[in-house]
């Protein structure tokens, strides 16, 4: 443009209501062209289109310094124009259920806001740098649908560098492996909402708390990170089973069985997990604590509850209680008592959980499928909306893997 500018002398120069004329067309593209990245809410991604490079910024790319507590803070309004990160239109990794921008969701306040950590700023989160930083590495998350909302909310940020290529040596997608080629860098999900082996019989699930699950232990073998996350399916109907037989169970009302909570299963099959990764994993170990269970607002999740907030709370507005603190508890102390007997394995906790408590407002709620579709879903205030609160993980773990 500045060399077409350069040689238009003034005798050639067009007449000035032809140069306002271009000029308010051009104004108006622009307007609309950003119009239609941020409100337009249906999926027209195309494959063949490829993502642009990120711009480096100054509020971007950079580390919090020593001693900051990347998890104790608060929500403030992000002035900086930098949300969201991208839209269902430019990534093609959102789950229908989470897709709160293509299915209606009419208010767009909840992607307004920043964490900042009490002590200092938290860096945007920059997709070149953090391929650069992590070039020919590898991350697994391993758990339940949080661990794959978790990885697809990472899939989304890159999406502005650079698409994966599916890699997964299996057609389940709950097991799937993406490669960045042009940085060797690779992320995969391993399903297991219990960590432990677990089959389901009838209405009950059969928890074998001493025995780690294959389906992810054998293949992480190789990874340099594992984020581990699971504490939601531990609250369903379970029969415990440690070295062979029946020790407990979580609402089985199976005559002479005693009812141990979901805390004892948690606890168990959370210290299965981390006694065999730290075992026999060399790499770092991140225990990302719980996604809150308490954002379900007139009733229980299944009896109508629902999360139709759309600010976040203050940091005195609520606290952590009931089943979240006692869930939480169990992963802290679990995580701890790991890390003493740890042999090489380096392990981190990300400690998610009082960031997550004060956004009851990022959740699909109802906005998880078009309104007039016959379908049988609850209200989802469990999982989180893409864009929303949850690229904030992605921040986190950013800055905790950054080498020192």
């Amino acid at each position: 443009m500045r060399r077409l500018i350069q040689r238009v002398s003034p005798a050639a120069a067009p007449p000035l209501p032809a140069l306002l004329l271009v000029a308010a067309v051009g104004v108006l593209l622009v307007l609309a062209a950003r119009r239609s990245s941020f409100f337009d809410t249906t999926s027209a991604w195309s494959g063949a289109r490829r993502p642009s490079r990120a711009r480096n910024s100054t509020a971007a790319g950079g580390r919090v310094p020593k001693g900051c507590d990347l998890f104790r803070g608060e929500w403030v309004p992000d002035s900086g124009g930098g949300a969201p990160y991208y839209t269902n239109r430019s990534c093609p990794h959102i789950q229908e259920h989470q897709n709160c921008l293509k299915y209606g969701r009419p208010d767009r306040g909840f992607l307004r806001w920043r964490w900042r950590p009490a002590g200092c700023d938290l860096p945007r989160f920059d997709a070149a740098a953090f391929l650069r930083s992590f070039r020919g590495r590898s991350l697994a998350f391993v758990g339940d649908s949080l661990a794959r909302n978790h990885m697809q909310s990472l899939m989304c940020l890159l999406s502005k560098v650079e698409y994966p290529k599916d890699i997964s040596k299996t057609a389940h997608s709950e097991f799937s492996t993406m490669l960045y080629e042009s940085h060797n860098f690779t992320v995969a999900i391993f399903w297991s909402p219990f960590l432990v082996k677990a089959n389901k019989s009838g209405d009950l699930w059969h928890l074998h708390l001493d025995e780690p699950d294959d389906a992810w232990l054998a293949g992480i073998a190789g990874f340099d990170y594992v984020v581990l996350s699971a504490a939601n399916w531990f609250t369903r109907p379970s029969m415990f089973i440690e070295a062979g037989r029946v020790v407990g169970c979580h609402i089985c009302l199976v005559p002479g069985v005693a009812d141990l909570t979901l805390r004892y299963s948690q606890r168990m099959a959370l210290r299965t997990a981390l006694r065999a990764l730290t075992g026999a994993f060399n790499g770092t170990v991140l225990l990302r604590t719980l996604s809150p269970t308490s954002h379900f607002e007139g009733g229980e999740w299944d009896k109508g509850g629902d999360c139709r907030r759309t600010r976040p709370y203050a940091a005195n507005e609520t606290r952590m209680a009931g089943l979240d603190l006692d869930m939480h508890t169990v992963q802290v102390e679990e995580f701890d008592r790991a890390k003493v007997a740890a042999a090489a394995a380096r392990m981190v906790l990300m400690d998610t959980t009082a960031a997550m408590l004060l956004r009851p407002d990022g959740h699909p709620s109802r906005y998880g499928h078009w309104a007039n579709q016959n379908v049988t879903l609850y209200n989802d205030c469990v999982h989180w909306c893409l864009p929303g609160p949850i690229d904030v993980w992605n921040e986190m773990l950013f800055q905790t893997l950054l080498p020192d």
